[in-house]
């Protein structure tokens, strides 16, 4: 069964250790661009706050969470710019507030859920270790659209596992997005993680892929095109996936650009 409490922990971490990032900042540098064009690090936090809202709902009154959801459908343009809109309104500080009450309050409300109930999102519902593990993959993921920008290089940590976790557990909405057949054929995974642990998935599976759990990370979450990795796949469904590999929600996004950034030295 998996561990609620220590995922809701791990998820709260990973708020602090952006909060502790962004807190420090100019009110220039929140205006700073990243590689997400055209969001600045502001929109990034301002998209956290709107979608950690929405997570709170989702886990408190589904009915409500999936009337909005519905109204979203009507105009996604106008749904996805308009946290945009009220953080670019806002004074940085604002805005850093309106994270930090929205995630407290998310967080708060994962407490004490049942393990078995379904929690609505875009796409399939989720369990609640599910649903949490998501919400940190989002952040650590936004999180390093926000390093990028800033130049700054920030320690990777075990709770990489669960962006790779969910990472392997979305190829098949990786496909799916795109209108592809999942092949029947498993690929393992196979990894190390910031402090040479091994991390394994479909260990039986005769294609892999390799290599640091960082890079992986960025791959799944499309912060980093493969070829900036030292990502190493072997047989051509290890490649095929990681070429559209997609661990969040949504249409298929555009990823980064071969080349977009150095490539990572096999030992990283």
């Amino acid at each position: 069964m998996a561990d609620l409490d220590g995922i809701r922990s791990d998820l709260g971490a990973e708020h602090d250790a952006l909060d502790a990032i962004v807190s420090g900042l100019s009110d220039d540098a929140w205006d700073v661009p990243t590689p997400a064009e055209p969001w600045s690090v502001r929109d990034q936090i301002s998209h956290l706050a709107f979608f950690d809202e929405l997570a709170t709902a989702a886990a408190t009154s589904a009915d409500d969470f999936m009337a909005g959801m519905a109204d979203a459908a009507q105009d996604v343009d106008a749904f996805m710019n308009g946290p945009l809109d009220k953080g670019r309104a806002m004074r940085p500080a604002e805005v850093l507030d309106w994270w930090r009450t929205a995630r407290a309050d998310m967080i708060k409300s994962f407490e004490g859920l049942d393990p078995a109930v379904r929690i609505p999102w875009y796409g399939p519902p989720m369990s609640p270790a599910s649903f949490m593990t998501a919400r940190l993959m989002e952040t650590w993921a936004h999180g390093q659209d926000v390093v990028d920008g800033l130049g700054i290089a920030r320690p990777p940590t075990l709770r990489l596992r669960h962006v790779a976790h969910i990472g392997v557990r979305a190829r098949p909405f990786s496909y799916s997005t795109r209108g592809l057949d999942l092949p029947a054929e498993q690929v393992r995974v196979d990894l190390s993680g910031p402090g040479g642990e091994r991390w394994t998935w479909n260990e039986d599976a005769t294609q892999r892929i390799s290599g640091g759990a960082l890079d992986f990370c960025l791959v799944v979450t499309q912060r980093r095109h493969v070829d900036d990795t030292a990502l190493t796949m072997d047989g051509p469904l290890a490649r095929e996936w990681m070429a559209i590999a997609q661990a969040y929600a949504g249409p298929p996004g555009t990823g980064r650009a071969p080349g977009q950034f150095s490539k990572r030295s096999a030992r990283a």
